[in-house]
């Protein structure tokens, strides 16, 4: 059987996830949080940005569809739509942008 890993998840193997922890501990990106991480929302601001997607439905449907691969990704279920949008309210985004800096 032959094994290859999709195009996106070879792409979220290029970050760095202790580099990434280390951001989310200097910027505080965990705090308040309690069942939604910042790596799962990197990774669905990052799908968010190659699907070209223009809403929060858009997001977490496209994430919904690709269930079984999630954990591939380092996440455990696609989020909803008011903890993305919740989470997009409250988290720092300068974490982000330390990270691709």
């Amino acid at each position: 059987m032959v094994r290859c890993a999709s195009i996106f998840s070879q792409l979220v193997a290029l970050f760095s996830r202790p580099l990434f922890y280390n951001l989310v501990v200097e910027h505080k990106g965990e705090r308040y949080c309690k069942g939604y991480n910042s790596w799962d929302h990197f990774v669905a601001m990052l799908f968010c940005q190659l699907a070209q997607a223009k809403s929060l439905r858009e997001i977490c449907g496209g994430l919904a569809c690709t269930m079984g691969k999630l954990r591939h990704l380092g996440m455990k279920h696609a989020p909803n739509k008011s903890t993305l949008s919740y989470a997009n309210a409250h988290r720092p985004w300068q974490m982000f942008r330390d990270l691709f800096l």
